[in-house]
């Protein structure tokens, strides 16, 4: 048996012991929960004058410098071509299946090209690969006269749509970027604005902007010639998220992109504008996006519960339904939990007649702990006009034989 002296220092040996691996363990578990449990905020590093990145749904924007600096584009211009393009294939005017005749003004871009022959026919799907994935001049000239008989005269509604946009520090004097006149100009954030019409409202135009690598024919008097279309993108092989959208680069504007990409449901566009160099322009455009994705929760009302209808009073109907206008979107940059998204509705208990649909009938609103994240318009599902005296008679005979 051993004496108790030492048996008292086994015991303090092994309740240090004790507490020490009891410390260790603790330790180890607070640098598991902050580097794990805890998404890690990615910080901003851009060397290009003037960036902007916005969540595309909500058009939040996330970060930006010098974004309304007007600047050169370069064939960043072509975004909007596109955005005309995609306008006039919802409207029907034109079709994707439409023969694009090339003309000797537009064979003679030069820049970027596909090298189209003057009197080459391609469809309109054909010219969108080339414009989408080899930012071709001649092609884009080709489609703006297709569509509306000149250049000069598709400039025109590309400027017309930049005034709807209100893109205020934006001027176009051609549909290609391949001008460095003073007077063909915009901004990050106008860049940004259009980028956001462009993929919210056609997505179709991804179908394009991913495409890596493609060969079209060439049909001339001289032949048919294959041609391999090669992107310009190259976040397309940097970054896996990436969906689009357009690169541009002049020595005037230098090296500019807006790139697009989707991620857990959340769309963000970062454009970066007059950077030194190609790698620089892509290595920006990255790292707005992957600080995008550290910090965005985006909150959306999936599917909002089915409304009851609003009682109606002197109309044909007892009742009127009623729905949400829209979807209701919001997105988080601080961090706060979207769990707790509450909704209060402002409606009356009663309207009078008549009630037109679409018309307001009330609103609904978001609260997140006490405070309004925004709201939704509830409007009339139905239009139900006031009541005569046949239909108060109609009414009256109908009950008395129910």
């Amino acid at each position: 048996m051993l004496p108790y002296f030492l048996v008292e220092k086994e015991w303090e040996r092994g309740f240090f012991m004790f507490i020490r691996k009891r410390l260790l363990v603790t330790w180890i578990g607070i640098f598991l929960f902050w580097n794990f449990a805890i998404p890690v905020r990615a910080e901003v590093h851009v060397s290009a004058p003037s960036v902007i990145l916005v969540e595309a749904s909500t058009g939040q924007i996330i970060y930006q410098e010098n974004a309304t600096d007007r600047r050169s584009p370069a064939s960043i211009t072509k975004i909007m071509t596109l955005l005309i393009t995609f306008e006039q294939l919802e409207s029907g005017k034109i079709s994707l299946t439409d023969e694009v005749c090339v003309s000797e003004y537009a064979s003679s871009m030069g820049g970027s090209q596909v090298y189209l022959a003057q009197g080459e026919v391609q469809t309109l799907d054909t010219m969108l690969k080339c414009i989408t994935i080899s930012s071709a001049n001649d092609a884009s000239v080709a489609v703006a006269e297709h569509i509306a008989g000149s250049e000069e005269a598709f400039v025109d509604k590309m400027n017309e749509k930049a005034e709807q946009l209100g893109m205020k520090d934006t001027h176009f004097e051609d549909c290609c970027g391949l001008t460095e006149s003073d007077n063909h100009f915009t901004s990050a954030r106008d860049v940004a604005v259009m980028s956001r019409e462009l993929i919210t409202k056609y997505p179709k135009v991804f179908d394009y902007t991913q495409i890596w690598m493609e060969d079209i024919t060439h049909v001339t008097k001289q032949g048919s010639s294959t041609f391999t279309l090669s992107s310009t993108n190259k976040l397309l092989k940097q970054y896996p998220y990436t969906t689009g959208l357009k690169t541009g680069s002049m020595s005037k504007a230098k090296f500019c992109v807006s790139a697009t990409a989707s991620k857990d449901g959340i769309d963000l566009i970062a454009v970066v504008m007059g950077a030194p160099d190609g790698k620089t322009r892509f290595a920006d455009a990255k790292n707005l996006l992957v600080y995008g994705y550290s910090v965005c929760h985006l909150y959306v009302d999936e599917e909002p519960e089915a409304l009851a209808p609003l009682l109606l009073r002197g109309g044909i109907e007892e009742t009127v339904p009623i729905r949400y206008e829209e979807q209701f979107r919001y997105l988080d940059i601080s961090g706060n939990s979207l769990e707790q998204v509450q909704k209060e509705f402002d409606l009356p208990e009663f309207v009078q007649a008549p009630v037109e649909e679409g018309a307001t009938a009330g609103v609904v609103h978001y609260i997140l702990s006490g405070k309004e994240l925004g709201s939704v318009n509830i409007v009339y599902d139905a239009t139900i006009p006031k009541a005569g005296y046949i239909d108060y008679l109609k009414k009256v005979v109908r009950s008395f034989w129910l």
